[in-house]
């Protein structure tokens, strides 16, 4: 009988060594996953304003050719993939805000990698927060995110004095007569990989 007690005894602290390491298990999983979560918050908020950046360029370009456009820079836009309007980032800030995230100082920026692309880079509002991790309570999440514009159409400088604008599944166009196509018809938007 004297034996058995005395093996409970030396059972006891095992018991509690390994709850409190499973306690502390647990912990640092939920610190992890928290962090991932914000993580995650931070490159919706990035994908989300590099995405307004692109739309807000195409649809200021969309208006630029309304009002027409020099046969030259039609041609570099469409069948060589330049830049077709710098202004977008403007957008990015909104978005990034509606996101839990504001733009960094590196900010909103013309990608420029020989195509039509934005690059966004935010930072969220919130820490990770207060975990068994320490530093996390301070720690912010950071993402970044490029949103590349590819055009649809194909620019054709004759016969036309302007020439013609074939866009995948629309009419062609004769530069200057009549509305041009817009701006979802005339380039795609796509998240690019970094």
């Amino acid at each position: 009988m004297q034996g058995s007690s005395r093996e409970e005894g030396q059972v006891a602290p095992a018991y509690v060594v390994v709850v409190a390491s499973l306690l502390f298990l647990a912990l640092a999983f939920f610190a992890v996953g928290q962090a991932g979560a914000t993580r995650n918050g931070a490159q919706t908020g990035a994908d989300a304003a590099a995405l307004a950046a692109a739309k807000e360029s195409r649809d200021q370009f969309e208006l630029e050719l309304q009002a027409g456009l020099d046969p030259a820079f039609l041609a570099a836009v469409f069948n060589l993939g330049q830049f077709g309007s710098f202004r977008g980032c403007e957008e990015a800030f909104p978005m990034a805000e509606q996101n839990d995230t504001v733009v960094t100082a590196g900010g909103c920026r013309p990608a420029h990698n020989g195509g039509w692309a934005f690059t966004v880079e935010v930072e969220t509002r919130k820490p990770v927060g207060d975990t068994v991790l320490p530093g996390t309570e301070t720690k912010k999440a950071t993402a970044d995110a490029t949103a590349a514009l590819t055009s649809r159409c194909r620019y054709t400088p004759a016969p036309e004095p302007l020439g013609t604008l074939t866009c995948e599944g629309t009419v062609p166009w004769l530069v200057g007569e009549g509305p041009p196509p817009e701006g979802p018809d005339l380039f795609d938007i796509r998240l690019a990989e970094n």
